[in-house]
């Protein structure tokens, strides 16, 4: 959509309120009659944040004793499971007469219209017609109906039937059959007959499926100096310097200040490896001969394994590592490889522990915990949560000249990631599927995705017409922090996504979220604390480095997590990371002014309130304003405690206003609908910038730089003022009630304490020895630092 933006579009951005049905309902008697095992109503809390969706399973376990083609003289054997108009097969084995399938089939409840399942066992042929050996027929009304946790059902043998059910056969197949639910152990694995279209590899990747990211690590290596390193060029010294590189990393020092053989240099290199340790730390020292020219004066390789790991600030053991040299001897070429060992290097090499190894945007971390295990608090908190199904999505590709779509929905809080199965060609997928996190930290995201599986059957060749990467529908941020505890949430979330074209909004997504806390005493303690380990302020990052180490460990998990099977592709984990959250936005910047204006309109109506009383605009109220100003000036003491219990009372009045729902996207905050085609034709540009013009794209590119800073920054102050608002508002029910009950607490203490002993004991507070100052922020800095923001709901 482009600049003009029609006035009830606004309703269909917002959040919405839903009321499914959630938990396990069972009706009297099982499933389908009396053959159930149930003889009463019964609802367990296995899967309460989604709704019930009953599956028929039909498990092949295996066959034995099948006869023999007597045409020629073997049997390639597979089972077909047939249910009204559904049929699924299984993978046929060739010369086997006691085959192992170990294939589960599921068909959902909704779309039964059989009242038999018919189960054949057939002989496959490569010209003629499959050879029919005989089936086994079940009764609907006698499939019994299991409910986990209880045990799975064994799996019995079946004598095989004729063609028309009067005689026995030779043959027997092992079956499982039983009604279920989502929450069975089988459905994961199990072949859907919703998805009869899809083909080949394609099978794997609509499975749901749980990953975990890989542990990463910081290496820092601290090049302190050489010894004995020799140019080709003996006649005047080296200007050297040190290449390192681990992976695709590489990072170099700065040129030797002098032009020695025995360089010193003390710098470090800061890199990120994920274990296991595959990539080795490549070290070359290195002369400046020219502008041009680099010449390798030494070598090291080593592996990452054989480094310390560090857990606390304490510094590491040095090293000295012989270098590799290839010395090249005059017109000899038995001696062009001869290693020398005459050059040594000075490491002081560590694997640091003690840091959180950020892989996506700080607004929205989903974990904090350091590297190292032991380093771990215990979990404060449960997150459950029921992504239930997808509204109105707009069709992503076309096949067979029809628009379809095949969602799937991601999640991803923590190490952890969940993906649901793929529903194929559905606007309105229905996946119903229960997930859990164990929360460290209440100030934390977790973020959703939703995606277009183009990877179904052959789409991912490029000329088939199949897109190569997953598209992208929408993604919802949630913030715990601004959960209540033990309340589940049900919403419809719009899916928005933003385009050359404008903002569109694709669909909607039905969430259950619950947040439950397992320790209340543990979420205060940990509000009053840092929200990252204790590293990162006693060895402080600079900002270009953290925005490098971010870099690098989004493509590190990229890549590791497109290895998995099915591999969670890398277009899927960028858009989930905020990839390219830094780059520069006219509109981003736009929104984040706004963001800071919006945080002045209090003092501007403050203001304004004050010259009206100057003004004697309203003589009631300037009349009690000079009453109290006279109180005051009489009764200094009372000034605190009044400000404490008028901002208690105001958290107090606040509660009646507070918002029922968690944050989502907000389009007029991200200034996504009236954004100028202009302004997105740039954001959507790649950098470098595709223009055409030379000195355009220095400009352009340097423009873009700069800009993307000042736009941080800008968010970062709207960041801080937005956390004081959150004080009094309720977003964070915790951090509220906490503050309105020290305002309490303050206002009472205040009241009987003498205000020149406050003033004194503030003053010597403030003006303390810096042998009393601690290196951590004090924990009214950590406390505010922990405070929702509108960061969460910008686009």
């Amino acid at each position: 959509m482009g600049s003009q933006a029609t006035p009830n579009r606004g309703e269909d951005y917002k959040l919405k309120d839903t009321k499914p049905q959630l938990g396990e309902r069972w009706p009297h008697g099982g499933i389908r009659g009396g053959g159930g095992w149930i003889t009463s109503e019964r609802a367990t809390s296995t899967y309460d944040l989604v709704e019930q969706m009953y599956y028929l399973y039909v498990r092949v376990e295996k066959a034995k004793d099948l006869p023999t083609n007597p045409m020629t003289g073997s049997c390639d054997p597979y089972v077909e499971v047939k249910l009204g108009n559904y049929k699924g097969k299984t993978r046929h084995y060739e010369k086997k007469t006691n085959p192992e399938f170990r294939e589960v089939f599921a068909f959902s409840k909704d779309k039964i219209q059989s009242s038999v399942v018919e189960v054949y066992v057939r002989d496959k042929e490569v010209v003629a017609r499959d050879d029919y050996i005989g089936k086994v027929v079940f009764d609907m009304n006698e499939v019994p109906t299991r409910v986990p946790p209880d045990s799975p059902l064994a799996p019995q043998w079946y004598r095989l039937e004729h063609r028309h059910g009067d005689t026995k056969v030779r043959g027997e197949v092992m079956l499982a059959v039983w009604m279920g639910t989502q929450a069975d152990e089988a459905f994961p694995e199990a072949w859907h007959a919703d998805a009869t279209t899809v083909r080949g590899e394609g099978v794997f990747s609509i499975r749901s499926k749980v990953y975990v990211s890989p542990k990463l690590w910081y290496l820092r290596v601290n090049v302190i100096e050489a010894q004995d390193v020799k140019p080709s060029d003996r006649s005047q010294p080296p200007q050297a310097f040190v290449k390192a590189i681990v992976g695709n990393q590489v990072l170099k020092t700065k040129l030797s200040q002098t032009r020695t053989t025995n360089p010193q240099w003390n710098e470090d290199l800061l890199f990120v490896a994920a274990e296991p340790f595959e990539e080795h730390l490549t070290l070359t020292v290195e002369n400046k001969a020219s502008a041009a020219k680099d010449e390798v004066m030494g070598r090291l390789d080593v592996p990452l394994n054989i480094f310390e790991r560090r857990l606390d600030h304490r510094p590491v053991h040095s090293q000295w590592f012989n270098l590799e040299r290839y010395g090249f001897g005059a017109l000899e070429a038995d001696k062009r490889h001869e290693l020398k060992f005459s050059s040594r290097v000075h490491l002081r090499v560590c694997l640091e522990g003690a840091y959180h190894v950020l892989d996506e945007s700080t607004m929205y971390v989903s974990d904090v915990r350091p590297t190292a295990r032991q380093l771990w608090k215990q979990p404060i908190g449960i997150l459950e949560v029921g992504i239930l199904s997808a509204q109105g999505l707009l069709p992503m590709k076309n096949k067979e000249v029809r628009g379809t779509t095949d969602a799937y929905c991601v999640a991803k809080y923590g190490q952890k990631w969940v993906r649901t199965r793929t529903i194929t060609e559905s606007f309105n997928p229905k996946w119903n599927e229960q997930y859990t996190w164990e929360v460290y930290d209440p100030c934390t995201v977790i973020t959703l995705g939703v995606f277009d599986n183009c990877h179904l059957g052959g789409n991912e060749n490029p000329g088939s017409g199949g897109a190569r990467n997953d598209s992208r529908i929408g993604k919802v941020r949630i913030r715990l922090s601004t959960l209540e505890m033990d309340r589940i949430y049900t919403n419809s979330y719009p899916l928005l996504v933003l385009r050359p074209s404008g903002l569109k909004k694709m669909g909607e997504l039905q969430l259950a979220v619950r947040f439950t806390c397992l320790s209340l005493v543990n979420i205060i303690y940990l509000y009053g604390h840092p929200l990252l380990p204790k590293m990162h302020y006693l060895h402080p990052f600079t900002v270009n480095q953290l925005d490098s180490l971010r870099y690098q460990a989004m493509s590190i998990v990229a890549v590791r997590l497109g290895r998995a099977e099915p591999p969670l592709r890398k277009e899927v984990v960028e858009y989930m990371l905020d990839v390219d959250s830094h780059m520069w936005s006219m509109r981003r910047s736009k929104a984040n002014f706004f963001r800071v204006v919006s945080l002045f309109s209090g003092l501007i109506s403050m203001s304004k309130w004050l010259g009206e009383v100057c003004h004697w605009k309203n003589p009631v109220t300037t009349i009690l304003v000079h009453v109290l100003f006279f109180i005051l000036i009489c009764y200094p003491g009372l000034i605190l405690p009044t400000t404490f219990l008028y901002m208690f009372l105001i958290g107090i009045w606040n509660f009646r206003y507070r918002s029922r729902n968690p944050p989502h996207m907000d389009t007029k905050l991200s200034w996504a609908e009236a954004v100028h085609p202009d302004e997105l034709d740039e954001e959507f540009d790649t950098f470098p910038t595709t223009k055409a013009q030379d000195v355009v794209k220095m400009r352009y590119d340097r423009l873009r730089s700069v800009a993307g800073r000042i736009q941080t920054v800008v968010g970062d102050i709207a960041t801080q003022g937005e956390r004081f608002l959150a004080l009094l508002s309720w977003r964070d029910p915790r951090a509220t009630s906490m503050f309105v009950i020290l305002c309490l607490i303050a206002a009472v203490v205040l009241y009987i304490t003498p205000f020149q002993m406050v003033a004194l004991v503030a003053g010597i507070f403030w003006l303390r020895h810096p042998r009393f100052r601690s290196k951590l922020p004090s924990v009214p800095s950590n406390f505010f630092r922990r405070l929702p923001s509108r960061a969460d709901s910008m686009l």
